[in-house]
């Protein structure tokens, strides 16, 4: 009997530990995934039963906000021009939680959950009060915003604006565009559906084009190929540089030649600031060659060139909103070093790389890192963080950047006066990049800042899949962008 009693005894004690250990498995280890698991209903009930903080324009535009709903979710998010700021905002739903944008980058703090915010939570529990989520005030200029926006109207493009001396977005646009608030709603079956009609669309409206996509640049590399020759020692923008009328690639039967006369140069000849101007395409792939690629890569590097960018968030404030790496080449042979210095061939970019290498020409060299976010409040509108303008690198001197602004201004001066602002004197450079089999069609491009003495905004513009020139296209997009800003 007392055999039989030991068993049973033993048996019941390996049964305890058993849910001993099944317990802490599912408490501790596998808590946080349980919570997440969007078939969860009561954690997402609990996340939904607090108010989302607000994200914010920098005028107070308020972009997102929860309003109370009468069902169990007790608040519903909601989307202001929910197309134009949804590379700003990107998306919460019951699907997927905290998804793009600011509300995954800050998503902690939206919550009312981040460590930041402990004092408010114990305050919300020993009044009895409801915990709130702090709200984020960014750099975004709704002028801007909606400016850009409705000019880029129907085409798939970027417009991405930097406020040179600091790094704040000023705007950040990319199209076709979607409207959050359709993966919002508080049915699950439609929130996915509604998800599944976006992921399925060939034109990809959820990709935020300013960060996520690369393009080759065209024409707009050669600022960078001047930067090089520029920071070489050798070169000024007055040296007469190799041009023509056409241009055989090393080792090649293939013939560069120039989207213009201008661009030939005179007896083969060009200068470096008239080559800028006129964007010829003979010079720039020979001063290329003359550099050799490790030169440009490495004064690419600098503009952040190879490198991934955050822009906003920490691993601790959400998943952190980063751009992809832009590439150039680097050593190649002479033939596609050629092509990769007038933004063809292997090099490619982010309308957020373009700007800010704008940025840095209007900032003495001095690129600074870019960023979202200019602030952050609690409930009680207190600043729980507030962003510090820091440097990136220091790309050339001081007085390249001075050469460089004078070549930008030419752009305007001497090819595209109509790109010329009253009152206002704009530094830019255009760029077309030939795409898709057979080259039979373009990404156009445009960058540039104003004004160019003082400058307030760095701009880039790019739009895909054109038959016509970057400056045509991309040109009047980008001055009406800077002309909202002057406002």
């Amino acid at each position: 009997m007392n055999k039989s009693l030991r068993q049973l005894f033993n048996a019941v004690i390996v049964l305890f530990v058993i849910l001993g250990i099944s317990s802490t498995l599912i408490m501790v280890v596998r808590a946080n995934s349980l919570n997440a698991d969007s078939r969860n209903m009561r954690a997402l009930y609990h996340e939904y039963a607090a108010p989302r903080g607000a994200i914010l324009a920098s005028d107070g535009t308020v972009m997102a906000m929860s309003d109370p709903i009468d069902d169990s979710f007790q608040y519903q998010r909601k989307y202001m021009n929910g197309n134009v700021y949804a590379p700003v905002t990107g998306y919460y739903s019951i699907t997927s939680p905290a998804d793009r944008g600011i509300e995954a980058s800050r998503d902690r703090l939206l919550s009312g959950q981040s460590d930041s915010l402990w004092m408010d939570r114990a305050k919300s529990l020993f009044t009895g009060t409801q915990n709130k989520g702090a709200s984020i005030e960014t750099s975004i200029n709704p002028r801007m915003q909606e400016t850009a926006y409705r000019m880029l109207g129907s085409m798939s493009g970027s417009v991405v604006a930097i406020e040179p001396s600091t790094g704040r977005i000023l705007a950040m646009v990319s199209t076709p565009s979607y409207d959050p608030g359709a993966l919002t709603g508080h049915d699950s079956s439609d929130a996915s559906r509604a998800y599944q009609e976006l992921a399925r669309r060939a034109d990809n409206p959820m990709l935020n084009r300013a960060t996520s996509q690369l393009y080759p640049p065209g024409s707009t590399f050669k600022v960078v190929v001047a930067a090089a020759a520029l920071e070489s020692g050798q070169y000024s923008p007055d040296s007469e540089i190799p041009a023509g009328a056409s241009y055989t690639l090393p080792g090649t039967a293939y013939d560069m030649t120039n989207a213009t006369a201008a661009g030939d140069g005179v007896n083969g000849k060009i200068s470096m600031q008239d080559a800028l101007a006129y964007s010829s395409n003979t010079a720039f792939s020979q001063l290329g060659v003359s550099l050799g690629g490790k030169t440009i890569a490495d004064q690419a590097k600098k503009f952040g060139y190879g490198s991934t960018i955050t822009l906003d968030g920490t691993n601790s404030s959400g998943s952190p909103m980063r751009a992809v790496a832009s590439k150039f080449p680097g050593e190649q042979t002479p033939d596609k070093i050629a092509l990769a210095s007038i933004g063809q061939g292997d090099t490619l970019a982010t309308p957020l790389q373009d700007a800010m290498i704008a940025a840095a020409v209007a900032n003495e060299g001095k690129l600074m890192q870019p960023t979202l976010v200019d602030r952050v409040r609690s409930s009680d509108l207190s600043v729980i963080s507030e962003t510090t303008p820091s440097v990136y690198s220091q790309t050339f001197s001081a007085d390249t950047s001075q050469a460089l602004t004078e070549m930008m201004e030419g752009v305007t001066t001497k090819s595209y006066p109509d790109l010329q602002i009253p009152g206002m004197q704009v530094a830019a450079k255009s760029g077309t990049a030939q795409i898709g089999a057979g080259n039979t069609s373009n990404d156009g491009w445009m960058i540039g800042f104003a004004p160019a003495d003082k400058p307030k905004v760095a701009v880039a513009v790019v739009v895909h899949g054109i038959s016509s020139y970057g400056m045509e296209i991309a040109g009047p997009i980008m001055k009406s962008v800077m002309q909202e800003a002057a406002k």
